[in-house]
């Protein structure tokens, strides 16, 4: 199992404990804080930078 599958399966544990201990609203905003924190900072990104980042995940999809 990868780094990464490992990091997702525990992020979705955290999230069904956050339903049980806060509630569903709470739990909701923090959800969409950790999805939006990474959206935010490309779209932050010069068009040239965001050309570097996207040339960078394709290599690293090709070798």
């Amino acid at each position: 199992m990868s780094t990464r599958t490992k990091i997702v399966i525990g992020g979705v544990a955290v999230g069904f404990l956050t339903l049980f201990i806060f509630p569903w609203w709470l739990t909701a905003l923090i959800i969409l804080g950790v999805l939006a924190v990474p959206v935010v900072g490309y779209l932050a990104l010069d068009p040239s930078q965001r050309k570097r980042v996207r040339a960078q995940s394709r290599k690293r999809l090709n070798g």
